[in-house]
């Protein structure tokens, strides 16, 4: 089995012909979309040639920019790849600025429900319309914009794309060797405590050599940030951000509201592991990822696909022949190496019903439940094969839906068949990451609110970010941590702090864990007859706001019950964890 990823379906390298011919054609694209909206054709057919164009154009990019894109993130280095996406970036400036004079244009449409009812082509696309119209009043003023977007690519741009570099090249120096930042992290889930210790300093230490480029980093795209808000309308960066995912802040504070309420129990699960483990005040960071029990096994990844097609087959064998599909046609990239960057995601390439899968494989289960994870948006984008492009922007939010519902049906299924060590294992193994989803989520929202903040009067300095980041760990984890043995640091190492333009890529995490739990429940109460309604909730992800694709399963996520009753459920694991603990 190959283990990595195949790229060749997009193109055959940069010196490709069809590279090079689509990327001479986008800025003929962008010009063709400026052509249409200047012309002086009916409201009406005007809009569905601008909807049309807008289709290819999006695909167009989509391409050169995945490619690009994937061949950075398991190539940092490669010099080809960053030329042309700095080529893309500028290109897609005058896309951005054609894509606002049409959002204007469509939002100055008095009679825009007239034409949509008119039209068979307009009504296969009416909620992307509709969203147009809304936004806008918070589109940038076209005087302006131009001068925005250009400052934006030497600015938050530019720091995010160094930050990934950071990353991908940052090496530890770890019991005499120099290994990659991800070889070294992935270290925190080895079954040697002796492993996890020596690797959680070596990982301390290694940041001394990146903490201030990252700082400045941090501090620019938050500051821009703050001011595309204001550019925009918008009272703050979270107002923006909870817009911009079709979202809205009574179903934010809900949500919030119902895990702060139930940290006192996630403490108890981290007290009892460290208890388990040997610890008397809390648990040092380095073991929050620790295996317990004598059940915990090292898998190939070979034995990892195994099980994710033995499980995942028993909620309908479609699942299993997609994920038998995605290892053949090597959509998946395995193994840490230098150069590649750390984490995992999933990205969609829509015009061929493909996905790519970056993961950084060490055979852990956790590992295997991330696979599960990623292809679990693999599978979202396959729901939505054949819908417009404009109909594919899912939220933030919603996106973890499919990921979080494959990662709670692994371990269910999984358990059924256990023994009790394997069952004590692979209880704490999802505790440990509805942990991470809920707590640390939520530690990393306190810290990003505070970092945006503080940048309307200065710039954080390094002791003041890992300050700040210690206090948003005890507000959250509390006693449930070791309070000298925590992770600083935290605000260098996760990504989602650094994409520019994704402002709080935090709580969509917390809100997928727990929102996928309640439709996985809801799956459980209907069994095979739910498949086909999860499928279609999945496929209307990018046609609805949140409240309203929720309540197609009958979930209301403005109430905090419904948060409640899905954290309840983590309560009763939690319960069952502490007994056996105790027992043990």
């Amino acid at each position: 089995m190959e283990h990595t990823w195949d790229l060749s379906f997009l193109y055959k390298g940069f010196e490709d012909e069809a590279f090079q011919a689509d990327l001479a054609r986008l800025p003929e694209a962008i010009a063709e979309l400026q052509a249409i909206l200047d012309s002086e054709l009916p409201t009406a057919e005007k809009l569905e040639k601008l909807m049309d164009a807008d289709e290819a154009q999006s695909l167009l990019m989509d391409r050169l920019f995945s490619f690009t894109g994937l061949t950075l993130a398991t190539d940092a280095n490669n010099g080809t790849a960053q030329q042309y996406e700095d080529k893309l970036s500028v290109i897609a400036n005058d896309a951005s600025l054609v894509g606002s004079a049409i959002t204007r244009f469509v939002g100055g449409i008095d009679n825009l429900e007239e034409l949509i009812t008119r039209s068979g082509k307009l009504q296969s696309v009416a909620f992307a319309l509709r969203e147009m119209k809304k936004s806008a009043v918070h589109t940038i003023p076209a005087e302006i914009q131009p001068w925005i977007l250009q400052m934006q690519l030497s600015g938050g741009s530019a720091f995010s794309q160094l930050r990934d570099k950071l990353d991908s090249t940052h090496t530890v120096e770890y019991r005499g060797e120099t290994l990659p930042l991800p070889a070294v992290r992935g270290m925190a889930y080895d079954g040697d405590a002796s492993v996890r210790k020596d690797a959680y300093e070596a990982e301390i230490a290694s940041y001394r050599k990146m903490e201030l480029p990252m700082s400045y980093c941090l501090n620019a795209i938050k500051m821009e940030a703050r001011t595309i808000a204001k550019a925009k309308g918008y009272n703050t960066v979270l107002d923006m951000t909870l817009d911009q995912n079709r979202m809205d802040r009574e179903t934010l504070d809900a949500m919030i509201g119902a895990i702060r309420e139930y940290l006192p129990h996630f403490r108890r699960y981290l007290k009892a592991k460290a208890a388990y483990l040997g610890h008397k005040d809390g648990l040092p960071f380095y073991d929050l990822f620790a295996p317990v029990g004598k059940a915990s096994k090292a898998y190939t990844i070979e034995e990892a696909r195994e099980v994710l097609l033995r499980e995942m087959g028993k909620f309908t064998p479609a699942m299993a022949e997609f994920m038998d599909n995605a290892f053949q046609q090597r959509w998946i990239d395995v193994y840490p190496r230098e150069g590649k960057g750390g984490g995992a995601f999933c990205a969609g390439a829509h015009e061929y019903d493909r996905s790519l899968i970056l993961t950084n494989f060490q055979g852990s289960f956790s590992d295997i439940s991330t696979l599960a994870h990623e292809l679990g948006h693999a599978w979202h984008n396959r729901c939505m094969a054949g819908l417009p492009y404009c109909l594919t922007g899912t939220p933030m939010p919603l996106a973890e839906t499919a990921s979080i519902f494959n990662e709670t049906m692994l371990a269910h299924q999984v358990l059924k068949n256990a023994t009790e060590e394997e069952k004590f294992t692979l209880m704490e193994a999802s505790l440990m990451e509805v942990t991470q989803t809920c707590v640390d989520i939520l530690s990393r929202y306190l810290f990003e609110t505070e970092v945006i903040d503080t940048r309307a009067d200065h710039a954080m300095t390094v002791d003041e970010l890992k300050d700040c980041m210690l206090r948003a760990q005890e507000a959250t984890y509390g006693d449930g941590l070791a309070k000298d043995v925590r992770h600083p640091y935290m605000w260098a190492c996760k990504s989602h702090y650094y994409s520019s333009g994704y402002n709080f890529y935090n709580f969509p995490y917390a809100f997928g864990e727990l929102f996928g739990k309640g439709v996985f429940a809801q799956y459980l109460k209907e069994g095979d007859a739910f498949v086909p309604k999860y499928n279609q909730l999945l496929r209307s992800c990018g046609s609805g706001s949140i409240a309203e694709v929720a309540a197609s399963v009958g979930i209301d996520v403005r109430s905090a019950d419904f948060w409640r009753a899905s954290l309840e459920v983590v309560k009763g694991e939690i319960d069952a964890f502490c007994a056996l603990v105790d027992k043990q």
